[in-house]
């Protein structure tokens, strides 16, 4: 169990947590998820922890600046991800490693010259998708690659592993892995009938998007 945290804070994370395991982004103990406590902390889950079924006693509190654990259970395998991630992209609070199903497929094949603007939503919220060569799970040279991507980029496809995605918030972060679910399901289940967006209409996406994540700041 972690102190010194709000309850309010905690309750929030537990629900988020079990909410992403009902909507099938993650299975068991797969997937983890990271919030920005303040300036030197994070608050993540706990290692094998199956975030459907979340409490409060399967988190833990870690300082940002190296991935230590500060209280509560042990941390994720990717702590020095979130870490890295969190201390990469200031402007963000959120880090959600998920593996739902139509992604993770795509994942799991060459899907660099994929053109995920199927839908608005892809361009508008999430922009570019990044891409990182399989890495073993849990080690540093995953976390280095997948910070290095998020450097520039909200959500990243990890090679036969799985996908991270940044935000502002906790519900930011689930909508941006619906929506990226949901156009890889359109990829997957539609093969080669499917067209994606004009460029035209997805770089002015873009760029409203981007306004808009400014104008939230």
């Amino acid at each position: 169990m972690v102190t010194g945290l709000s309850k309010d804070v905690v309750t929030r994370f537990v629900e988020v947590c079990r909410e992403v395991g009902r909507r099938g982004l993650v299975r068991c103990s797969s997937g983890n998820l990271s919030q920005r406590i303040d300036d030197g902390r994070m608050l993540v889950t706990a290692t094998r922890s199956w975030m459907a079924r979340l409490t409060a006693d399967d988190m833990a509190v870690c300082r940002i600046a190296d991935g230590t654990p500060l209280e509560g259970r042990p941390p994720t395998v990717e702590v020095n991800l979130h870490a890295g991630v969190l201390r990469a992209r200031p402007g963000i609070d959120v880090v959600l490693h998920f593996q739902s199903p139509h992604a993770t497929m795509l994942a799991c094949r060459d899907s660099r010259e994929v053109n995920f603007f199927m839908i608005p939503e892809i361009p508008f919220y999430i922009g570019p998708i990044g891409h990182v060569p399989y890495l073993p799970p849990g080690s540093q040279e995953l976390a280095s690659a997948v910070v290095e991507v998020m450097r520039s980029h909200n959500l990243v496809l990890m090679a036969n592993h799985g996908q991270v995605t940044v935000a502002r918030d906790l519900d930011h972060a689930i909508q941006n892995a619906e929506f990226f679910e949901l156009a890889c399901q359109t990829i997957v289940q539609g093969g080669g009938k499917v067209t994606p967006l004009p460029d035209e209409a997805a770089r002015e996406l873009m760029a409203l998007g981007s306004e808009a994540a400014r104008s939230a700041v």
